[in-house]
């Protein structure tokens, strides 16, 4: 820590391994810190070490930079509205953005639209109505919104001094801000002549922000802009400041400097969208995909460029494709590469949904979308279209409605009848996804998901307390390679990414799976699938339901390909080249299930986010996953349960309370416990049920009531375990409570009784010094021919 007022600085901590920021100082400067860490380990010296970069200096050739990187992280406030924001000592992000410029004020604004957080400037409108003096208050506190607070009072004018005796933020940043703020003014005040347009496009203001302070449209900025050549340069990371050559394309984009990019054709161009920043709902599993495609890409002879601006994935490391731009995922920005590369095709199908938002702009530009085309994209999203394939296809789904207003919505879900699904269009990860039990529910959900301008219909479905089921499966357009069927074990109404995944499906029937795949064909080839296509479906009395198409990759995608051995998105590129199924070498349908049982597991990081409610719902909240994989069903379970860090100390005393309508169901899962040797605490409700069914629980006082209460029993330190099972749409403070304590004080919470019945199998089948070791690089695909 550097002193603000003097170069007195003191060492906080010392890490003697590779951390976040080595992968970050490594992304920035293109010196590959981990790779000759690796190197000195094996008793290299630092001046033995090539650089890969230049390949003529080596590593101890300090790099030299003449750019500036700003790194923001992302935090998943959008998923947890009513987590504390604050920022202390205790992580809470989930992922990051980096973008490179040649002054800090561009980087700063290409990394604000690189989160995806519908901001593309310090603009944010949130802040205008506030006065200088509640605004100088706001900035004390420390949170992700500070930033913009600052840019507010700079606005409204503020001093560098006032600004900085509260916050102590260095000065040469708040007058970075002010820079920003000023060329705001600017454009609101003044003509738009060419040196004002070159002068915000220098610190990386994007066209549709000029367009809206100057009060023109996005297309008539472009056209003055490329009127007067004013355009996109791109610059080369290469480690030394271009005293050398350097031999690795990796580019980031500037104004007003000269172009570092060879950008002649030896061979066909593909350009691979990646996914931008890990968040919840989107995460690592895609920069998988984005890195195997282009892999299978330039296998096939192909030019592949990628495009993303995440330090932390493997896309942007500068050796994975022929050319790493490390820009953010808008359309202007892409539009800029695409000008300078006229690739022949982009992929959008790896991206998540980052990518897949921008298939509209890159047809606009030109650019032919390879594989499934925008339009079948649009098919699966769309209500109406949808339906219309369905009922071709004799498939049922739940019934629905597409809505935009509360009224609409309240009209929608009384027709269907309570409980209903409520749910934004265009979404990863259940963003905003919520299950209704009232007209007072869709008041609230409504109101949450029109936060932000909705560009598409918001969906009513009926609800289904079903086994939910997922599959993965690639289509050439005609045929269809299932690798697996995955099964849930927590019924519908949790997202799939919070449920724990069971490969291959172990309680679905013969009959069932038949139809699964006969559906899956059925989708694929009305949808004109060509690549990956993921779907969802509710098995409810052997009746098969769809409830969500998506033709893209998914979540599932490497955890499949992992425990099946079938390389689906090699395969996937490959399709989308032209190749069929049966030319690649397997044959199409379902491949025959492995030797193995392979389970999912989700990992949360609710501790970190102090407020959040941790009981799980059809909006997804884990934060990563782990993989159990086993010859036995028990085995698998108890490695994937052990793996997600849930190891139950020995005190052997749970707590126990479940709403009325899961009271029955709560009593078999008691009784197992008791059989372990439990001693279970539970609230008077629970506990009468319970004696009722001849189980033995001693009975606890809520919070408000005398002691001993759940609470007491929490702090005390003697559970081991929590089942709180909360009524749907219940915001009882008491249960809100319970769960965070037993979280904050490292007890495991579980908030579904299918979860807990899997725990339970665990504990009880298997002895923990007696498991097996799988190599997973082993186990081979099935569905070869």
């Amino acid at each position: 820590a550097l002193h603000p007022e003097s170069f007195e600085y003191c060492v906080i901590e010392v890490n003697p391994r590779v951390s976040r920021s080595s992968a970050l100082a490594s992304k920035a400067t293109g010196y590959p810190i981990a790779k000759v860490a690796a190197k000195i380990a094996l008793g290299y010296t630092l001046d033995e070490i090539p650089n890969a970069i230049t390949g003529k200096t080596y590593a101890s050739f300090e790099p030299a930079l003449d750019y500036c990187v700003v790194k923001i992280p992302r935090l998943p406030f959008d998923k947890f509205i009513k987590a504390k924001r604050t920022l202390t000592t205790q992580m809470k992000a989930t992922g990051e953005v980096m973008s490179i410029c040649t002054n800090f004020e561009g980087a700063l604004m290409k990394a604000i639209r690189s989160l995806e957080q519908h901001l593309d400037s310090l603009d944010t409108g949130r802040y205008t109505d506030r006065s200088k003096e509640e605004l100088l208050e706001r900035v004390r506190i420390v949170d992700d919104r500070r930033i913009y607070v600052i840019a507010e009072l700079i606005r409204k004018g503020a001093s560098y001094d006032e600004i900085h005796d509260i916050t102590k933020i260095d000065k040469w940043f708040i007058d970075k801000i002010a820079i920003l703020v000023e060329m705001e003014q600017r454009l609101k005040n003044e003509k738009l002549t060419p040196e004002l347009l070159a002068e915000a496009k220098r610190i990386e203001f994007p066209d549709n922000v000029i367009a809206r302070y100057t009060g023109m449209t996005e297309e008539e900025v472009r056209a003055i802009r490329l009127e007067n050549g004013i355009t996109a340069s791109f610059k080369m990371v290469d480690t030394c400041a271009a005293e050398f050559a350097a031999a690795t394309p990796y580019y980031y984009s500037c104004f007003g400097s000269e172009c570092e990019v060879d950008a002649t054709r030896t061979k066909k161009k593909v350009l691979v969208l990646g996914s931008g920043p890990i968040r919840i709902g989107q995460g690592i599993e895609f920069d998988f995909c984005s890195v195997h495609s282009a892999w299978s890409l330039e296998k096939s002879g192909y030019e592949t460029i990628i495009v993303n601006n995440n330090p932390e994935t493997v896309s942007t490391d500068f050796d994975v494709a022929n050319k790493l731009y490390f820009e953010p995922l808008t359309p202007e920005d892409v539009q800029n590469i695409v000008d300078l590369e006229k690739p022949d095709g982009a992929v959008v199908q790896f991206g998540g949904q980052t990518a897949i938002k921008l298939t509209e702009s890159l047809m606009k530009m030109g650019v032919p979308i390879l594989g499934t085309s925008a339009e079948n994209v649009d098919a699966a999203e769309d209500r109406e279209l949808f339906d219309e394939i369905l009922e071709q296809c004799g498939i049922p789904r739940p019934k629905g409605h597409t809505v935009f207003t509360v009224d609409e919505a309240l009209k929608a879900a009384n027709e269907l009848g309570y409980p209903v699904l409520v749910r934004p269009s265009y979404v990863l990860g259940g963003q905003g996804m919520q299950i209704a039990i009232n007209d007072d529910d869709i008041r609230e959900f409504m109101t949450i998901i029109n936060r932000h301008v909705q560009e598409h219909p918001i969906l009513v479905d009926k609800y289904l307390m079903g086994k939910e089921v997922e599959v993965d499966a690639v289509c050439d357009g005609e045929d269809i390679l299932i690798p697996g069927i995955m099964e849930h074990i927590e019924r519908a109404g949790i997202h799939s990414g919070d449920s724990i995944s069971v490969y291959p499906a172990q309680s679905i029937k013969p009959e069932v799976i038949d139809t699964l795949v006969d559906y899956t064909r059925k989708l694929a080839r009305s949808l004109h699938v060509i690549g990956l296509i993921n779907i969802q479906f509710i098995v409810m009395n052997d009746e098969v339901y769809v409830i969500e198409v998506n033709p893209r990759s998914s979540r599932t995608v490497p955890y499949i390909s992992k425990v099946t051995g079938i390389p689906i998105v090699k395969l996937a590129s490959r399709v989308i080249l032209g190749e069929k199924i049966t030319d690649l070498g397997y044959e199409t349908g379902l491949a025959k299930p492995s030797d193995y049982i392979a389970i999912k597991m989700p990992v949360f990081s609710f501790e970190k986010l102090r407020g959040a409610e941790i009981s799980l719902g059809p909006e997804m909240k884990s934060t990563g996953e782990c993989l159990g994989i086993a010859k036995t069903f028990n085995e698998a379970l108890s490695k994937a349960f052990m793996g997600a860090g849930i190891n139950l100390p020995q005190h052997k005393k749970m707590i126990l309370t479940v709403r009325d309508q899961d009271k029955t169901d709560a009593i078999p899962v008691a009784k197992r416990f008791k059989a372990l040797g439990y001693e279970i605490y539970a609230t008077r409700g629970t506990q009468k049920a319970l004696k009722e069914a001849g189980v033995d629980v001693i009975g606890v006082n809520k919070i408000e009531q005398e002691s001993p209460t759940l609470m007491d029993l929490l702090l005390g330190h003697e559970i081991d375990l929590v089942i709180d099972i909360p009524k749907q749409g219940e915001h009882s403070h008491d249960g809100f409570l319970i769960r965070r304590t037993s979280i904050e004080t490292g007890v495991t919470c579980l908030t579904s009784l299918d979860t807990a019945n899997a725990l339970l199998t665990s504990l009880e089948n298997v002895d923990k010094s007696e498991l097996s070791l799988v190599d997973i690089a082993t186990i081979e695909g099935r569905g070869r021919a």
